[in-house]
Protein backbone atom coordinates (compact mmCIF):
# COMPACT_ATOMS: atom_id res chain seq x y z
CA UNK A 1 0.00 0.00 0.00
CA UNK A 2 1.66 3.26 -1.10
CA UNK A 3 2.61 5.97 1.92
CA UNK A 4 0.28 9.40 1.50
CA UNK A 5 2.26 12.40 0.90
CA UNK A 6 0.98 16.06 1.59
CA UNK A 7 2.65 18.81 1.80
CA UNK A 8 2.31 21.81 4.10
CA UNK A 9 3.84 24.91 6.36
CA UNK A 10 5.92 24.50 9.50
CA UNK A 11 4.12 26.44 12.61
CA UNK A 12 6.37 25.19 15.58
CA UNK A 13 9.41 23.45 15.97
CA UNK A 14 9.85 24.07 19.34
CA UNK A 15 9.72 19.85 20.20
CA UNK A 16 13.13 17.89 19.76
CA UNK A 17 12.43 15.78 16.53
CA UNK A 18 9.33 16.91 15.78
CA UNK A 19 7.30 19.33 14.14
CA UNK A 20 4.14 20.28 13.53
CA UNK A 21 3.24 20.53 9.97
CA UNK A 22 -0.29 23.16 9.05
CA UNK A 23 -1.99 21.21 6.29
CA UNK A 24 -4.49 23.02 3.73
CA UNK A 25 -6.78 21.72 1.67
CA UNK A 26 -9.37 22.81 -0.36
CA UNK A 27 -12.95 21.16 -0.57
CA UNK A 28 -16.28 22.19 -2.57
CA UNK A 29 -19.34 22.66 -0.04
CA UNK A 30 -22.06 19.96 -0.99
CA UNK A 31 -24.83 22.37 -1.37
CA UNK A 32 -23.54 25.60 -2.16
CA UNK A 33 -20.72 24.51 -4.40
CA UNK A 34 -18.10 27.13 -2.86
CA UNK A 35 -14.57 25.77 -2.58
CA UNK A 36 -13.84 26.06 1.56
CA UNK A 37 -10.48 25.89 3.01
CA UNK A 38 -9.85 23.47 5.87
CA UNK A 39 -6.58 22.56 7.59
CA UNK A 40 -4.89 20.07 10.03
CA UNK A 41 -2.22 20.11 11.87
CA UNK A 42 0.13 17.13 11.90
CA UNK A 43 2.88 15.87 14.34
CA UNK A 44 5.93 14.91 12.03
CA UNK A 45 9.05 13.27 12.94
CA UNK A 46 12.34 15.58 11.98
CA UNK A 47 14.96 13.42 12.44
CA UNK A 48 17.98 16.10 12.19
CA UNK A 49 16.32 19.23 13.78
CA UNK A 50 16.40 20.70 10.08
CA UNK A 51 12.81 21.95 9.66
CA UNK A 52 12.10 26.04 11.12
CA UNK A 53 8.88 27.33 11.39
CA UNK A 54 7.42 29.20 8.48
CA UNK A 55 9.11 26.51 5.40
CA UNK A 56 7.57 24.73 3.31
CA UNK A 57 7.84 20.75 3.68
CA UNK A 58 6.72 17.54 2.61
CA UNK A 59 5.60 14.79 5.02
CA UNK A 60 5.42 11.20 4.25
CA UNK A 61 2.88 8.88 6.07
CA UNK A 62 5.01 5.95 7.85
CA UNK A 63 4.57 3.40 11.14
CA UNK A 64 3.89 5.16 14.63
CA UNK A 65 6.75 6.70 16.14
CA UNK A 66 4.94 7.66 19.09
CA UNK A 67 1.17 8.12 20.09
CA UNK A 68 0.46 11.06 17.52
CA UNK A 69 3.80 10.89 15.53
CA UNK A 70 2.64 8.52 12.42
CA UNK A 71 4.45 11.20 9.76
CA UNK A 72 7.91 11.98 8.79
CA UNK A 73 9.61 15.01 7.27
CA UNK A 74 10.77 14.23 3.69
CA UNK A 75 11.37 16.97 1.98
CA UNK A 76 11.92 20.76 2.90
CA UNK A 77 11.50 22.84 -0.29
CA UNK A 78 11.45 26.44 1.54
Amino acid sequence: MPRRVMQGVVVSDKMDKTVTVLVERKVMHPLYKKFIRKSKKYAAHDETNVCKTGDLVKIRECKPISKRKVWEVVTESA
